[in-house]
């Protein structure tokens, strides 16, 4: 799911002018939570995409 969400803001920036090598993308599905939970909780900000610049 996270290469997913990953993959269509990709897509987007594409879209927009950005070019395709100048972006990586990287899921961490479970493996890196914004906010820790127990397991099968739910929480909208472990869903997200982060966009650095360097």
């Amino acid at each position: 799911m996270s290469l997913r969400r990953a993959d269509s803001v990709k897509a987007e920036l594409i879209r927009d002018g950005v070019p395709a090598n100048a972006i990586d993308i990287h899921g961490y599905g479970e493996a890196h939570p914004l906010v820790p939970t127990g397991p099968d909780t739910r929480e909208p900000q472990n869903r997200r995409v982060e966009i650095i610049l360097h």
